[in-house]
């Protein structure tokens, strides 16, 4: 380490404080986001009124995933941003978009009052999100990654997903606060004049400012002011596109990651409804899920950083690939809260084991210059083209398969088989990863 470099370590002050600011946006993000997702059959009868509940539910997934698409260009043009800009303003401008297409979301007016409008107004506050969405996580990884003390890279970078969690479990207990504690038997019904599905979004409004205040004392990292030059964003584009292989692995790592995670949370609801389980029910179960991801993540970061990456992320993968079919073939044979909650349980330790390797992975295979674009759009057309898909395709599968319940099995399973195959590439031929970093630096 230069000179320079070790002069600017002392600017963090506090690993842990760093850490909670870092992951405090990143949870508001994630809370605003996937509360989409969690009232998804309530926003559906909102703002998009179809002949019948199904078409009706499959038009809110599709926009839930048309903003995810968005995260790709996310990706590009604020990662560009933060690679040359910096980590900290980089993420209070991520944070920022985040928290306006979430307002333009909580207080859009219903289909019944505006017709149309409605369902473009809520497109545009999910095209919003998505665009931030595409660089928060991949910000928040580097970020982390970047203060972590030598040889728990991967530990510290799991705390992005755990903040996740975090968000999820606040999600969930609001609903289900919400659906036990107030009468009405949808979302739909108003108290004070507003639909109980816009109070969530109404609390993620009000916790926007506290989270603003944690982000702008954030510290910028020793790694990112000890680079001599920083690339303009002409060279970024150019980086990204010269290291196409590199992230195209990526998004086939993080595959499995994204579809695993998107199903035992932001599908959860929707398919305890398919197997005519309680609503309330489900909540608690999807709420307890959140509870073992946040353990689970950084198990599997602090074990990869002993054991190393490949074998973490190939038995995970295979375990998933082997189990995912029969377990769910289990569940939907008269289904149970009981049933449901243990297969979550399995799920949810395939995917923190395997999210919280996978962190330090990307982190450490894509160029030192370009980082924070490259992880962005790996994990970003992961999310985007694959596990944000994944509340439409399960329903859609379900649908097309003559009511097979287990059937959405095959898609986990399609994301198990990409990260088996680019977890051997990328680790061929006994190569470290600090060697492959270097070539493809």
């Amino acid at each position: 380490m230069s000179q320079s470099s070790s002069s600017q370590v002392p600017q963090i002050k506090s690993r842990l404080g760093a850490i909670l600011r870092a992951t405090s946006g990143n949870f508001l993000e994630q809370f605003d986001f996937f509360l989409f997702g969690f009232y998804a059959q309530d926003i559906a009868k909102a703002f998009f009124p179809a002949q019948n509940e199904t078409a009706a539910l499959l038009n809110a997934y599709g926009v839930f995933w048309l903003g995810a698409l968005m995260r790709p260009v996310g990706a590009v043009v604020l990662g560009s941003y933060i690679d040359r800009i910096g980590r900290r303003q980089g993420l209070i401008v991520t944070l920022a978009l985040m928290a306006l297409g979430t307002v333009v979301i909580a207080f859009c007016p219903s289909y019944a009052s505006i017709g149309i409008a409605a369902t473009i107004i809520v497109l545009i506050g999910r095209l919003i999100q998505g665009f931030s969405a595409g660089v928060e996580l991949g910000g928040v990884s580097v970020y982390l990654s970047e203060i972590a003390t030598p040889g728990n890279r991967g530990f510290y970078t799991s705390f992005q997903s755990s903040s996740q969690q975090v968000a999820i479990f606040v999600a969930a207990v609001i609903g289900f606060v919400l659906r036990e504690v107030i009468p009405g038997d949808t979302f739909l019904d108003a108290i004070g004049g507003v639909a109980k599905w816009r109070i969530p979004f109404f609390i993620g409004c009000l916790i926007i400012p506290v989270i603003f205040m944690l982000r702008r004392s954030l510290e910028e990292t020793p790694a990112f002011l000890a680079m001599k030059k920083h690339p303009t964003p002409r060279e970024v584009f150019a980086s990204a596109l010269e290291n196409w292989r590199i992230v195209i692995l990526g998004m086939m790592i993080a595959v499995l990651t994204t579809t695993t995670f998107y199903f035992i949370t932001v599908y959860a609801p929707g398919f305890g409804k398919e197997l005519h389980l309680s609503a309330s029910g489900t909540l608690l179960v999807t709420l307890l899920v959140a509870v073992t991801n946040f353990i689970w993540n950084p198990v599997g970061g602090a074990l990869s950083d002993r054991i190393g990456r490949k074998p973490v992320l190939i038995a995970i993968a295979s375990l998933s690939f082997v189990t995912a079919y029969p377990a769910l073939s289990w569940l939907s044979h008269e289904p149970t809260l009981g049933k449901l909650l243990a297969v979550q349980m399995m799920f949810s330790f395939y995917f923190g084991v395997y999210s919280g390797t996978m962190l330090g992975c990307l982190v450490e295979i894509v160029p030192a210059h370009v980082r924070t674009t490259c992880f962005s759009i790996a994990f970003a057309l992961a999310a985007g083209i694959f596990g944000t898909s994944t509340p439409f395709v399960a329903t859609k599968l379900i649908a097309m398969s003559g009511q097979d319940k287990a059937s959405p099995a095959y898609w986990l399973m399609f994301g198990a088989v990409l990260g088996i195959i680019a977890a051997l590439i990328v680790y061929r031929g006994g190569q470290t990863i600090e060697q492959r970093e270097t070539v493809a630096a």
